[in-house]
């Protein structure tokens, strides 16, 4: 079983995403322990306070070394786990970029702890001291860590074998093969004079599997070239 802890000032925010869903049925099947943390139990003030402005001035708020390092130490010590077995992620946007590839490596991890970040990021000394490694879900800015941390958990939840109805639609989707996905069709056969390519209804599974594949290569080479080699 995979367990990912995450630490996060917002925990009402993953109650429904984890209820339900690919992460519910990892969860149900025992495959996937995701717990919930809130930062704000870890700091040592009467007001809960976890962050405070940046030295040397700047706007908005830090989150600060003492929460962070204390929530972290504690959640380590939960399950039994070795330290050295459990990566400790920040969600940042400097992080390394989160693509199948890296999602096929952290899924061979048996445990994660995803720090989510807030306001205008974290004391460096976090960084520096404390994560394994940064993701990142793309070049953009969100309010925090919160949303980056539900979708690498549901990218992950994905990956875990015994999770998906039908393996094979994990291996066919975009990206497995650096390709964009090719186009899929459904009943009916003729919709507003629209029709289904003929191949896909000759029965035909050669001439069905070239088809696919030149028109994964063709969206590719519009949409996303970048993904070619």
């Amino acid at each position: 079983m995979m367990r990912i802890d995450i630490i996060t000032i917002f925990p009402e925010m993953f109650r429904e995403v984890f209820s339900s869903g690919t992460i519910k049925i990892a969860r149900e099947k025992n495959l996937l322990d995701v717990t919930v943390h809130n930062l704000r139990d870890y700091t040592d003030n009467k007001h809960k306070k976890v962050d405070a402005s940046p030295y040397g001035g700047g706007p908005g708020m830090v989150l600060q070394c003492q929460p962070l390092f204390k929530a972290v130490e504690a959640v380590r010590n939960l399950g039994g786990n070795s330290v050295k077995s459990i990566t400790t992620v920040l969600l940042s946007p400097q992080g390394k970029a989160l693509t199948q590839k890296e999602g096929k490596r952290l899924i061979k991890l048996k445990r994660l702890i995803l720090i989510c970040g807030r306001y205008e990021g974290v004391d460096e000394r976090i960084r520096e001291h404390l994560v394994d490694e940064e993701i990142s879900i793309g070049d953009y800015i969100l309010s925090g860590g919160e949303i980056p941390a539900m979708v690498l958990v549901d990218f992950l939840a994905r990956l875990i074998p015994g999770v998906p109805g039908n393996p094979e639609s994990v291996k066919d989707e975009s990206f497995e093969r650096e390709l964009l996905d090719y186009p899929d069709y459904t009943k009916p056969e003729v919709f507003k004079s629209w029709k289904v390519p003929s191949v896909l209804l000759s029965g035909n599974h050669k001439k069905i599997a070239d088809w696919r594949k030149k028109q994964a290569l063709q969206r590719t080479i519009i949409r996303r070239p970048d993904l070619l080699r």
